[in-house]
């Protein structure tokens, strides 16, 4: 990849070619790197510090009496870097913070790893998340607060598309139950972080163009 490849055809703010074609995402406002090998060695720190951000905020858990899903920061985050990093940073991000926890790092919800558990679904469905919001987010899904908003709520239900199901089949409990106790009690919670959000990313752009 030439360094005409990493920069805007402006010179000014850097973005890789996925981000000419299709807009850019936070993590395209990095100051730009000189050689192909840097780029990668970029994308993969990022890559890593979101599914260490994701298992970080894992750890923040509630437990919900009656169900066994806790209220956690983790499906925030994952959707946080889904939006920030893209599409594809975002999709390994996730995946690498999937595929480490069923490898045994204490990382899912409340310290907990491995695969097959009753809330499993929900990392896949954050994994599926966090590249919709990504592909969201290229399109001008993060720029504004409506929008914003928009945004987090396609990612958290295809984070409850997947989770509630699974839950339900894990469990061997009715849907209706599996619904009952794995989305109706995080509803408040996840109206909250999309307020946070709504705030946050559009203020990060703006506080970029600013600095630009």
């Amino acid at each position: 990849m030439s360094t005409a490849a990493l920069t805007s055809p402006n010179g000014g703010t850097p973005c890789s070619s996925e981000a000419e074609s299709l807009g850019a995402v936070l993590a395209d406002l990095l100051p730009a790197a000189t050689t192909a090998s840097r780029a990668r060695v970029r994308d993969a720190t990022l890559v890593l510090g979101g599914a260490a951000l994701t298992g970080i905020a894992a750890q923040i858990a509630v437990p919900v009496p009656g169900s066994p899903v806790p209220v956690t920061g983790q499906t925030f985050a994952a959707l946080l870097v889904g939006a920030s990093l893209g599409t594809r940073r975002g999709l390994l991000s996730l995946a690498l913070y999937a595929l480490a926890g069923m490898a045994g790092v204490p990382w899912f919800a409340g310290g907990a790893s491995g695969a097959g558990g009753a809330t499993f679904g929900y990392v896949m469905g954050m994994l599926l998340a966090a590249g919709l919001v990504g592909a969201l987010a290229r399109r001008g899904g993060d720029r504004g607060a409506l929008r914003t908003a928009a945004t987090m709520a396609a990612g958290t239900a295809v984070i409850y598309a997947v989770g509630v199901p699974y839950l339900a089949l894990s469990t061997q409990m009715p849907f209706g139950q599996a619904v009952a106790v794995g989305l109706v009690p995080f509803l408040i919670g996840d109206a909250l972080k999309a307020a946070l959000a709504m705030g946050a990313l559009p203020t990060a752009w703006k506080l970029a163009g600013r600095r630009g």
